[in-house]
C-alpha cells in the first residue's frame, strides 16, 4: 500500500494594497485566506511619482526638497507595506503566513496582474486612495477582473453601521 500523494500548496495568493481602508480590508481577507489553503501571501503596492498626485503609502514617502521623488521612495514604500502587513497580520492572529512584499513603480493593474502570474487568487479592494475613490468599483479594480488570467475576489468597503 502507498501513501496517497503529498498536496502541494497552489501558488501564493496575491492582494493589492496603498495604504487605503479598502486595501487594509482586502489585506485581511487574503491574509485569512492564505491561513485557510496553507498558502503563502504576496502583497504587492505599485507607486507611480508625481508632482501634483500622492496617494496611499506615497503620502508617508512624499518628494525630496526638488519636488522630484526621493532616491529611496521604493525602499520607503515596501517597508511601509511590510508594517502594515505585519499589523494586519498581528491582528487576525492565528496560523503564520510566509508573506512577500512586491512594490514595483508603473500602474497598479499592470503590477498586479504581473506579480499574480502563478498565483491561486487575485484580492484587491473595491476602490483603492486615487482621485477616483468615490467610485463603487475603482479604475484599478475594474481593469483587473478584466483582464486576470485566474479568480480573482473584490472586497467590498464595510462602512460603519453604527455612524449611519
Amino acid at each position: 500500500m502507498t501513501d496517497p500523494p503529498v498536496p502541494h500548496p497552489a501558488g501564493p495568493i496575491v492582494v493589492g494594497t496603498d495604504g487605503s481602508d479598502p486595501a487594509r480590508q482586502a489585506v485581511t481577507f487574503a491574509l485569512r485566506e492564505a491561513q485557510l489553503r496553507g498558502t503563502g501571501l504576496r502583497a504587492v503596492c505599485a507607486y507611480e511619482y508625481t508632482p501634483t498626485l500622492h496617494s496611499g503609502f506615497e503620502r508617508a514617502v512624499d518628494s525630496g526638497p526638488d519636488s522630484n521623488p526621493i532616491p529611496q521612495q521604493r525602499d520607503l514604500v515596501t517597508q511601509a507595506v511590510a508594517d502594515s502587513v505585519e499589523q494586519l497580520r498581528q491582528q487576525l492572529g492565528g496560523p503564520a503566513v510566509d508573506v512577500e512584499i512586491v512594490c514595483e513603480k508603473g500602474r497598479p493593474a499592470q503590477v498586479l496582474l504581473e506579480a499574480s502570474k502563478g498565483a491561486c487568487l487575485l484580492v484587491v479592494g473595491s476602490r483603492g486612495s486615487g482621485a477616483w475613490g468615490r467610485l463603487t468599483l475603482g479604475s484599478t479594480s475594474t481593469e483587473v477582473v478584466h483582464h486576470a488570467h485566474l479568480p480573482v475576489v473584490v472586497i467590498p468597503v464595510e462602512h460603519d453601521t453604527a455612524a449611519t
